[in-house]
C-alpha cells in the first residue's frame, strides 16, 4: 500500500452538514480578503457585523429564518440609501450602496414565483376561511410561514389584499 500516507483518512469530526448563512459569509469574507476584493470584503464585514449583533441579542446562534430576516433588512437599508444618494445627485455613493445590496442579495434564497405565490395565497384563504380585510393578518401569517422567507412581505400583502377585496 504505497498510497497509504498520501491521503489521510477523513477526520471523524469533519463537517458533513451544509454551512449556515453566517458561516458561508465568513468563509467568503476570508476568500475576499485573500483576493484583495475590498468592495466585497467591506460589504461582507458589514453583514457579518449585523448577523453577529443579532446573534448576541438572541443570546445564541441564529436559525436560518432569522439570518434571512437580517439579510433582508440589511439589503433594504442599502437600497433605501442608494435611492437617497441618487436623489441627492451622489451617483458614486449610490452605486456603492447598490453593489452592497447585490452582494447581500446573493445570500438570500430565490424569490417565489408569482404562480406559486398565488397558490399559497389561495390555500391560505381556504384554510383560514378569511373573507374580509379584517382577517388579513391570519392569511398573511399562513402565507409567510409557508413561503419560508422566499416572498417579500409587501408583495404578499398586496396579493392578499387584492384577493380579499
Amino acid at each position: 500500500m504505497a498510497s497509504e500516507g498520501r491521503f489521510p483518512a477523513p477526520r471523524p469530526d469533519a463537517r458533513l452538514t451544509p454551512l449556515s448563512i453566517t458561516e458561508q459569509i465568513q468563509a467568503d469574507a476570508t476568500a475576499a480578503a485573500k483576493a484583495k476584493d475590498r468592495e466585497r470584503l467591506a460589504a461582507l464585514r458589514l453583514v457579518l457585523d449585523a448577523l453577529n449583533k443579532e446573534a448576541k441579542e438572541a443570546r445564541g446562534a441564529l436559525d436560518e429564518q432569522r439570518e434571512i430576516a437580517v439579510l433582508k433588512r440589511e439589503r433594504k437599508r442599502r437600497e433605501e440609501a442608494a435611492a437617497a444618494y441618487r436623489n441627492g445627485g451622489r451617483d458614486e455613493q449610490a452605486a456603492a450602496e447598490e453593489t452592497e445590496a447585490s452582494v447581500i442579495g446573493s445570500y438570500l434564497p430565490a424569490e417565489i414565483s408569482d404562480a406559486e405565490l398565488e397558490g399559497l395565497v389561495a390555500d391560505a384563504l381556504s384554510e383560514t376561511g378569511a373573507a374580509s380585510q379584517k382577517e388579513m393578518g391570519k392569511v398573511m401569517a399562513a402565507v409567510m410561514s409557508k413561503a419560508g422567507g422566499r416572498a417579500d412581505g409587501k408583495r404578499v400583502s398586496d396579493l392578499v389584499r387584492s384577493k380579499l377585496s
